[in-house]
């Protein structure tokens, strides 16, 4: 996924009130990612859903992992568009 459109979605839950939840993690990633992403969106859901996806992939589900730490979900989005790219503090 290196190449190309680099899209992040984070679909959370209304239901829950999870927007601003989603919204910090997306300011999150905007900040580490600023020049490695093309796109990130939130995508309001129902039923508990807090799930990011790279592209077409999942890589965080809250229901398989629980609340993410921002750290993980860079890590994530880092392997998949940006590889190598060092994460300053936050990998110690």
């Amino acid at each position: 996924m290196t190449s190309g459109i680099r899209r992040v979605q984070i679909e959370y839950c209304t239901q829950c009130r999870w927007l601003p939840r989603a919204a910090w993690l997306a300011q999150e990633l905007l900040t580490t990612f600023e020049s490695e992403l093309t796109e990130l969106s939130l995508k309001p859901g129902t039923g508990g859903v807090f799930v990011v996806r790279v592209g077409d992939e999942v890589v965080w589900d809250r229901r398989e992992h629980g609340f993410p730490e921002p750290t993980a979900v860079k890590r994530a989005v880092r392997d998949r568009v940006a590889p190598g790219k060092t994460l300053g503090h936050s990998e110690r």
